[in-house]
């Protein structure tokens, strides 16, 4: 059967009513260099049963963490996804949720994201929390933009340790002249206080830290906060939601804003995304944050109900105002983040973060008896890098061997370790690196 949108006599009924005899007159404003003259060089149709298995045979070509362990990270991670997640995802109610734009009448979305910022809020330790972002890229570039309209300055400092990608994106939206991203250098594989000290000035809008930082390493945040606060700038945090299980909050450690990549949080890895950037703040900050914000208040019968209390987006009434250009809304991801905090509990997300942990310090301990060094002699939480001069093929050399490898940097591999792998899986990794 040929599912096509019109059959022959609907388009010929089309054709008529707009007083032409054929699709050649349809297109008369073509050029004819650019039409196509023949057929596609496409296959023959297939029926049903012959096109799944040669989609089946080609999905079966990609390496999936499924069937590999996977110790590849770098803002990536393959941690365990309750299987209730998935199941209530597939409610159409759930998987069909996107942009409230008639919001009171949408109760169940909003309830959700409601729930969801309640949830960020008491992770982060901050007082008011968003949806909609992108992922944690568009979330940091967003803080920046916040934080220079804030103090009305434009400097942004930047350490070299940030993931790559946050940076890249950050140097994109600074064309717009709102902010200038300064690149703070950093030893050690973490943020030094002389340099820090050395490159503030009465233009610096805020300081971004990530933590754990791209390579891993834990930040020690209490010296760089005091300096940044001392120099009445604001201090940005890039955390990680799962290592907030036993690391100290943000809002503990006197952040400002907080953004992270909310992948970690019942979302799969899916090749690289959709998934979502989460954001949270302090209350004085609460109107010039981007995307939306759900609040809780009383219909006239003395009801809970829910409100867009703010929606300062380019799409809504007020989009001469808008604080940023989010367009979209990753109301499905951030619903399975809902779920997963819900699902895990605070003891079940420092079980995970403690797991992740001790499984890390397990793989360095047996890589070092190899004679394997870490690049960065700091505290690390998950991930680590060690000192290697052709992570390329050693991770040839692991895919050989069923094992999806690390990050390769210029002189050493970024390994990554979730709750999800094994000792086994770890001592066959030790191995494999060591030439066994």
């Amino acid at each position: 059967m040929k599912y096509t949108p019109n059959p022959p006599a609907v388009v010929e009924e089309m054709l008529r009513s707009m007083g032409l005899n054929s699709l050649d007159e349809l297109f008369l404003d073509v050029p004819s260099p650019l039409k196509l003259n023949g057929n596609l060089d496409l296959p023959d149709g297939l029926g049903e049963m012959e096109v799944k298995n040669h989609l089946r045979s080609l999905a079966n070509l990609n390496v999936n963490v499924d069937d590999y362990p996977c110790f590849l990270g770098a803002g990536a991670y393959d941690h365990y996804i309750p299987v209730a997640i998935d199941q209530l995802l597939l409610r159409s109610e759930f998987y069909t949720t996107y942009t409230p734009y008639q919001a009171e009448i949408s109760q169940g979305i909003l309830q959700a994201i409601f729930e969801y910022q309640t949830l960020i809020c008491q992770l982060t330790g901050m007082e008011v929390a968003n949806a909609s972002l992108y992922d944690a890229a568009s979330a940091l570039a967003e803080a920046t933009i916040l934080a220079a309209v804030q103090t009305k300055r434009k400097k942004i400092l930047l350490p070299d340790n940030i993931h790559p990608e946050y940076r890249q994106v950050l140097e994109t939206y600074a064309i717009s002249g709102t902010f200038e991203v300064v690149i703070l250098p950093t030893k050690d594989g973490i943020i030094s206080s002389n340099d820090l000290t050395s490159n503030l000035d009465n233009n610096v809008a805020a300081l971004v830290i990530q933590q754990p930082n791209f390579y891993g390493v834990l930040e020690e945040v209490a010296e760089a906060e005091k300096l940044i606060h001392e120099n009445k700038s604001l201090l940005i945090m890039a955390v990680d939601p799962i290592s907030l299980g036993i690391l100290k909050s943000p809002g503990e450690l006197g952040a400002d804003i907080v953004i992270g990549e909310g992948q970690a949080l019942g979302n799969p890895l899916s090749f690289g995304g959709p998934y979502l950037g989460f954001f949270a703040t302090k209350q004085k900050l609460l109107r010039k944050m981007p995307g939306r914000i759900v609040g809780q208040a009383l219909d006239k019968d003395g009801n809970r109900a829910f409100v867009l209390t703010l929606q300062a987006r380019e799409q809504h009434i007020r989009r001469e105002k808008a604080t940023s250009n989010i367009c979209s809304n990753q109301a499905l991801n951030a619903l399975a983040a809902t779920m997963y905090l819900t699902a895990v509990g605070p003891t079940g997300l420092k079980n995970v973060a403690i797991r992740s942990h001790q499984l890390a310090v397990y793989a360095q301990q047996e890589l070092a008896k190899l004679g394997f060094k870490l690049k960065y002699k700091q505290a690390f939480f998950q991930e680590f890098v060690i000192e290697v001069t052709n992570p390329h093929l050693i991770n040839e050399r692991l895919l050989e061997n069923g094992i999806i490898g690390g990050y390769p940097l210029t002189d050493g591999l970024m390994l990554a370790f979730t709750e999800k792998r094994s000792k086994a899986e770890i001592d066959k990794l030790v191995a494999v690196i060591g030439g066994n």
